[in-house]
């Protein structure tokens, strides 16, 4: 059992192992891992009436829980037994969930705890071939806050990097369950925007421009407003898009913006238009 659960790095992969391996041991119907940080939690096989529930702590603290169900009730010697089996499974699952942890950490910027550029590297490559193969629209929003370096100067880097946290959730708020958003570098923000066309981009642009604008924060007693200016690009398959040319049409689009006088959006469609 020791050695099976040495193979993978994956939570799931792990649980799922333990619950074969385990089988012709003690013959449960499922078993649960609800993690502590809420992001690896996994279910295999079927939940039934009858359960038991261990509480998973190591020397770095809480792992989790592991629940064992099936039909009938589980014995004195059988939860013995359960028992015996857990102190294979933990250090396996602890590792597999710092691993996990450690690479999600990777690919989230610091501060704003979105994606990173490498995180969004990844997803636009992904989305660029869903788009490809499947031949579904794709759009991209790249995101710059006006005047930003004012903000820094004014105010304070601590209150620009507050002022970049407000923002990324506000463009979060703005956004759909199926968007992703990451921040590009800097002040600037880049949402994937999967199966939108330049149209539907362009709603979502000003709704996310709007609320910007309409929010304020405040820091030190003063209330404090941004804006930002959006430039939008959409995949398109006649011209064979990849991510260098997604991001250049992008960012002429938002340098029109900026020369319009900010807090605007400009997609580059309007613009070949």
């Amino acid at each position: 059992l020791t050695q099976a659960l040495q193979i993978s790095l994956d939570p799931a992969e792990i649980i799922s192992l333990f619950f074969h391996q385990i089988q012709p041991l003690i013959q449960v119907s499922g078993v649960t891992f609800k993690s502590a940080n809420g992001k690896d939690d996994s279910v295999i096989g079927r939940e039934s009436h009858h359960h038991c529930d261990y509480r998973l702590t190591t020397d770095e603290g809480h792992l989790g829980e592991v629940i064992f169900s099936r039909s009938k009730r589980f014995s004195e010697k059988e939860l013995m037994r359960i028992e015996q089996l857990l102190s294979a499974l933990v250090y396996p699952l602890r590792n597999a969930v710092r691993y996990q942890t450690a690479m999600r950490l990777a690919l989230l910027d610091p501060l704003t705890l979105v994606g990173n550029r490498a995180a969004l590297n990844n997803s636009l490559k992904r989305e660029l071939q869903l788009a490809s193969r499947q031949q579904q629209p794709l759009s991209l929003l790249m995101i710059d806050v006006d005047f930003f370096k004012k903000i820094n100067d004014d105010y304070g880097h601590h209150c620009g990097d507050l002022i970049l946290c407000e923002i990324a959730k506000t463009i979060q708020a703005a956004c759909r369950s199926t968007d992703s958003l990451f921040r590009y570098g800097g002040e600037e923000f880049v949402v994937l925007l999967s199966n939108t066309h330049a149209e539907g981009a362009g709603i979502i642009a000003e709704r996310i421009r709007q609320k910007i604008a309409s929010a304020a924060m405040n820091y030190s007693g003063l209330s404090i407003n941004a804006t930002v200016s959006i430039g939008i690009s959409t995949y398109n398959s006649e011209l064979q898009d990849n991510m260098q040319s997604l991001f250049e049409r992008a960012d002429d689009a938002l340098y029109r913006a900026k020369e319009s006088g900010r807090n605007c959006v400009v997609n580059s469609s309007s613009i070949n238009n």
